[in-house]
């Protein structure tokens, strides 16, 4: 009795242990998602996005190299989509719960709600997320990859590069995007 009871113990552990084990990464979302065609989806040489200005630092210079590329996954909000708006905002919520993901800020404006989180230690970063959903625009993510990002150097550089607004508008997207 005692054998089988051990043999069902262990078992049980090994379930639970695996179940632990089935937490999405935001790294499949994006690649689960890239492939659904009602996503858009582009990963982004910084360069396209970000320059410095003519008198931005040294230190600004090197943040902006210290920034690989940025992941962008992005499922617009249409009348006829808003039970998969809500199952792919839930299915976000979840993967931050994850203690992976370290909470840097969240914020409301207009009616989208934005969250940042960030992996890696606080004073080098190696990735910084924007998770935003609106139910007048939709859900997504946006994902800085680097190395030893500095979180002060950041927040210095978003004050100190020109940002190509064509290239934000969502209409312009479409050719960059791998919209299906």
């Amino acid at each position: 009795m005692k054998k089988s009871t051990f043999i069902i113990s262990i078992l049980f552990l090994l379930l639970l242990v695996s179940a632990c084990n089935n937490e999405k990464s935001l790294q499949a979302y994006i690649i689960d998602s890239s492939e659904k065609e009602a996503f858009m989806y582009g990963d982004l040489p910084v360069g396209l996005m970000l320059t410095p200005k003519e008198n931005a630092s040294d230190e600004v210079r090197e943040t902006i190299k210290s920034i690989k590329k940025m992941n962008v996954v992005f499922l617009k909000k249409t009348e006829e989509n808003d039970t998969a708006f809500e199952t792919e905002k839930l299915k976000l919520k979840n993967i931050f719960t994850n203690k992976t993901y370290k909470n840097l800020g969240s914020f409301k404006a207009k009616g989208m709600n934005m969250k940042l989180y960030y992996i890696g230690e606080t004073s080098h970063i190696n990735e910084v997320i924007a998770f935003g959903y609106s139910k007048d625009v939709g859900v997504g993510i946006a994902r800085l990859l680097g190395e030893n990002m500095n979180p002060a150097r950041i927040m210095e550089m978003m004050n100190s590069v020109k940002l190509d607004t064509d290239m934000i508008k969502l209409g312009q997207f479409k050719a960059v995007f791998n919209e299906k």
